[in-house]
């Protein structure tokens, strides 16, 4: 048997290297395998542009981390291009997550006279777009939660003590998450004490900035805040008295895929209660700093759940499941 994983890896770098940039289009990997030229740029298309010569694309196997599209939206069908070039084989990782659009590709490909081998690494293949996979389905974005803890669930120092929870390397950490979101939500009251940019930085990829969303019931917001004067400020978005929810419909109807909730703790329980957060990046830091508990995740459990050392504190990511709710 070929060396389908092997490849398909190859693949998958690549679609690792747009992860953040695409948004809500998922991140897709494509390299050319042949007795004659290889290539392995970023996706079908320009996978084929960058040969040294149309031609060479003639029998030989094209490798891609998402089933090639097959509907005429911004751009022509993939598979298309994929049967014009002449490729004798098409090996796949991941389906197409549109049940409108699964298996379409496919069967166009088939019926072309092109052998295709598909599910090659597939779970990794999926793992891969989870905002895309969710929003395509629904809608709606997938919706992480993430905040600096304390041993005690406590999200912030008393005020005598400082602004950081946790070090360096987790602040840092955290911008990287936010290179790989389409937008960040807090609450007014996150506003109004910390005025924060929620901006992406010391990231060494370009990166799109975020949408910046801020939730208010009284609409009474500090006009100097970073959000509304710095540079970005044309990608501040404010929701007054809507729910949750509702906000975040509105949201994936522009686009977004990907969202990062970074507080305060009244959005963050409201979003556990709602049953709405669906992964959680949680930077625990090694204090207990006493009084009641502000991190409420209700009957929410954290499915599968990693930890990782970052600097003196640790990293617990992990899917949320809520009892009841059948996968």
């Amino acid at each position: 048997m070929p060396p389908y994983d092997q490849y398909m890896r190859l693949a998958l770098r690549e679609a690792r290297r747009g992860l953040g940039r695409t948004s809500p289009n998922p991140a897709v990997g494509a390299g050319i395998v042949s007795d004659r030229a290889a290539g392995c740029p970023h996706a079908e298309i320009e996978a084929i542009r960058k040969l040294a010569r149309p031609g060479l694309a003639r029998g030989a196997s094209l490798y891609v981390t998402l089933e090639p599209c097959s509907t005429h939206v911004r751009t022509p069908p993939c598979v298309d291009a994929i049967i014009a070039a002449g490729f004798a084989r098409v090996i796949v990782g991941a389906i197409d997550p549109n049940p409108k659009h699964a298996g379409r590709g496919l069967d166009r490909l088939r019926a072309a006279g092109i052998e295709v081998v598909s599910g090659v690494l597939a779970d990794v293949a999926t793992s891969l777009n989870p905002g895309f996979n969710k929003w395509i389905v629904t809608g709606q974005p997938l919706v992480i939660a993430k905040c600096a803890v304390s041993l005690d669930g406590r999200l912030a120092r008393p005020s005598s003590e400082g602004q950081w929870l946790t070090g360096e390397a987790a602040r840092a950490h955290a911008h990287y998450v936010r290179s790989q979101v389409d937008a960040i939500l807090i609450g007014a009251g996150t506003l109004r004490a910390d005025n924060p940019r929620l901006t992406v930085r010391g990231v060494r990829t370009p990166v799109r900035q975020p949408w910046r969303v801020v939730l208010t019931r009284s609409g009474n917001l500090p006009k100097r805040a970073h959000l509304f004067t710095d540079e970005h400020r044309e990608r501040t978005l404010v929701y007054k008295n809507r729910s949750l929810a509702s906000v975040l419909r509105a949201l994936g109807r522009r686009g977004v895929a990907i969202i990062l909730i970074e507080g305060g703790a009244e959005i963050l329980n409201q979003a556990f209660a709602r049953r709405l957060v669906d992964r959680v990046y949680f930077y625990i830091a090694p204090l207990i700093l006493g009084g009641p508990k502000l991190l409420d995740l209700n009957p929410a459990e954290i499915e599968n759940p990693r930890y990782c050392r970052i600097g003196p504190d640790l990293l617990l990511t992990g899917d949320i499941r809520y009892p009841g709710n059948e996968e």
